[in-house]
């Protein structure tokens, strides 16, 4: 359950870098800061996870910066949905036993 909050711990705090970071960027462009963030938001929400396990905060925040905080967390809820539905199939189990067991929460 720790590596979980870490991870959303780590979410907040990309997502509050990276609103500063487009503030800064959209002051000296003149812009909302766009042109740099059209990465593919699924791309940028496993190779930021990726890192989140590796615990590289180098990779964190590059990833974390290819697309908007919005997008990023999007991406990182449609990977914890669709790894919860794989992991459900594997084991064949209900997903929200396994979401559960991968929290460390009791079976309900």
């Amino acid at each position: 359950m720790g590596r979980v909050v870490r991870l959303f711990g780590r979410i907040r705090e990309a997502w509050d870098r990276s609103r500063t970071a487009r503030r800064t960027e959209g002051s000296r462009e003149g812009d909302a800061g766009g042109g740099s963030r059209s990465h593919n938001l699924f791309e940028a929400a496993a190779a930021y996870v990726s890192a989140c396990v590796d615990d590289d905060q180098d990779r964190i925040d590059e990833a974390a910066g290819r697309v908007s905080p919005e997008a990023l967390s999007f991406g990182v809820n449609e990977l914890a949905c669709r790894a919860v539905i794989a992991l459900a199939r594997e084991r064949d189990e209900p997903p929200r036993d396994v979401a559960r067991a991968l929290l460390g929460l009791p079976a309900v």
